[in-house]
């Protein structure tokens, strides 16, 4: 497989069609189909339908765009790391963050960032655990920030902090200066979805106290999680820090999980087959730093 090949397709699939990917390679249209087409050929398999809007993935095109992205995005960090050898930092890395420490965080990383590398870039992306960990092993992110990662042995993990977790409530629903985790399963909760990975925590350790759970929502997004707790829909069991910030709606409170608490444990993730550039290890010493 041809990277000339490889790129052409990504970035015509990244655009939805061969007009802007052609002006981003500049190279004529012609010549970027006829490398698409190569590729097919080889491949025996069609991987762009064409239409009068431009293009869309067949099912065998979306496989191929995952695995592209990432070997660009490797290729990429094998130039910048060659690169700094003898310069400055330079080029671009891709940070992974979950919604509740993006919330917080990013203003502060970016300016961070753009203060101690003038001229290099900064990706960040948003997700759960369980994509992220999918994102790395793909290539596309250089580290990412994850809650209570499940092991994997193509991913090392370094732990950041660790937070207890809270029983969160609406003002109209009384709680108790703490919450005895036996008496967890009496609170009809929302929380997120499997496999999700604050699910995936609750859920262990109320199995090895067996306290039986009333789960009465499942929501994944944090944002409409803490609205439906503010309308006394059901009680959240979260950190302090997803409870901090001008998105959360007045009128809530909490009470710790004890005996025993229940803590939640970030990391900092890294692809075992990718080592870190320097521009990448620079910019981990500076979120670490701005996690306090």
């Amino acid at each position: 497989m041809d990277l000339k090949q490889l790129e052409c397709f990504v970035r015509v699939a990244e655009f939805g069609g061969f007009t802007k990917a052609s002006a981003t390679l500049n190279l004529s249209q012609s010549v970027v189909s006829r490398q698409v087409r190569q590729l097919e050929v080889e491949l025996q398999q069609h991987l762009l339908q064409r239409n009068g809007r431009g293009v869309t993935l067949t099912p065998a095109g979306a496989r191929l765009f995952e695995h592209g992205q990432g070997i660009l995005r490797q290729l990429q960090v094998a130039r910048e790391d060659l690169q700094e050898q003898r310069d400055s930092p330079n080029g671009k890395v891709v940070i992974g963050l979950p919604p509740s420490i993006a919330r917080r965080h990013t203003v502060g990383i970016v300016t961070e960032f753009q203060r101690l590398f003038p001229g290099c870039a900064l990706g960040i992306k948003e997700g759960l655990s369980h994509s992220m960990r999918e994102w790395l092993l793909l290539g596309r992110l250089d580290f990412a920030l994850l809650y209570n990662p499940a092991q994997n042995s193509q991913l090392s993990f370094e732990p950041v902090q660790s937070e207890p977790l809270w029983l969160v409530s609406s003002a109209n629903m009384p709680l108790p200066a703490e919450v005895e985790l036996s008496t967890l399963g009496d609170y009809p909760l929302i929380i997120p979805s499997q496999p999700h990975s604050l699910r995936r925590l609750i859920e262990s350790e109320a199995a090895r106290y067996q306290v039986e759970l009333n789960v009465r929502l499942e929501i994944d997004g944090i944002f409409s999680l803490l609205d439906l707790v503010a309308i006394g829909a059901g009680h959240a069991v979260l950190s302090q820090v997803a409870l901090e910030g001008p998105y959360v709606p007045p009128g809530l409170h909490s009470a710790p999980i004890v005996n025993p608490t229940i803590n939640t444990h970030l990391f900092v993730a890294t692809a075992n087959q990718r080592p870190l550039t320097r521009l990448a290890a620079l910019t981990l010493g500076m979120v670490r730093g701005q996690m306090g």
